[in-house]
């Protein structure tokens, strides 16, 4: 369909006579006829009856003037969106578990980034129940978290589009004294104090489904300190306080010094991904969960070579 059909059927509603309507299109008579049927073509049905002197428009025309005005403005504000789109000049809202804002979105900011050089971000951080339900709330265009086969799927339907920005893990670490409380065979203590996630919160949930040690108050003797917080656990695990579960790529560099002895290879990790979901009606959501589901994210070989 020739989109200009609907502005001539417009104006041929207001002038109510052919003659008058061509003019204001600036076309002869026959040709704003051609149109016209062009348009009747496109519908089925006629919209004029046509007599020897005179024409006479549909009565059906006229009771749905205002839905066709409607339609040609949806589709010139979508022309607009389509023409003037530039990811590079928007801000993209983000709720994100806390736990990646430090350890995983400061690569995927770069990385977008480089794409959209002037791309602002708004993060909102909380915990992942409260992230799911400000996403899905509409409060903003995607959400960023972790995900553990050891928990539940979110509660997602076709209207939200997944991306994968890579691989993380989570590992037992120590730090401060407790270092060298690690014995060759690179076991601890049972009754050493640990830093516990709470069972509600979503690394609780995934540490006691697979029953890691020093992970929750199930399964640690001493459970000197409660945290969801993952960045408080990571000070404290530093200072000595405990042992501490922590995602890899949130204390790698520290693996590296040796300000921190990962625990791994005898306790065990945990395998997560760095999810980010995108709703399909936000072409700047898409266009961000594009790039970073192309990212070329080293995260997943480093991990592996580390532990």
């Amino acid at each position: 369909m020739d989109l200009r059909w609907l502005d001539d059927v417009l104006i041929l509603l207001e002038e109510k006579n052919m003659t008058r309507a061509a003019a204001r299109r600036n076309i002869t008579q026959p040709a704003f006829s051609r149109r016209i049927r062009g348009f009747e073509n496109w519908l089925g049905i006629a919209i004029l009856q046509r007599g020897t002197n005179k024409i006479e428009i549909s009565p059906a025309l006229f009771s749905n003037e205002k839905e066709i005005r409607a339609l040609v403005l949806r589709l010139q504000d979508l022309r607009s969106k389509i023409a003037d789109f530039n990811p590079a000049s928007l801000t993209v809202s983000i709720a994100a578990q806390h736990a990646p804002v430090f350890s995983t979105f400061p690569d995927m900011a770069l990385r977008a980034n480089h794409v959209f050089p002037s791309l602002k971000f708004r993060l909102q951080a909380d915990n992942l129940r409260d992230c799911v339900t400000m996403f899905l709330r509409g409060d903003t265009h995607m959400l960023l978290c972790y995900e553990s086969k050891n928990a539940g799927p979110l509660p997602f339907d076709a209207s939200i589009r997944r991306g994968l920005w890579g691989i993380d893990y989570l590992v037992p670490v120590v730090g401060g004294r407790l270092r060298y409380a690690v014995k060759d065979s690179g076991e601890i203590a049972p009754a050493t104090p640990a830093i516990v996630y709470p069972d509600n919160s979503y690394f609780g949930e995934v540490l006691n489904a697979g029953e890691r040690l020093f992970g929750t108050r199930n399964h640690s003797k001493d459970p000197v300190c409660e945290t969801a917080f993952s960045s408080g656990m990571k000070e404290l695990t530093l200072k000595g306080v405990g042992v501490g579960w922590l995602p890899y790529s949130m204390v790698h560099r520290e693996l590296e010094t040796g300000d921190l002895i990962s625990l791994a290879n005898t306790y065990g990790q945990e395998p997560l991904e760095v999810a980010i979901y995108a709703d399909i009606k936000e072409e700047i959501a898409l266009a961000v969960l594009q790039v970073w589901s192309k990212a070329p994210n080293i995260r997943e070989e480093q991990t592996a070579q580390a532990l």
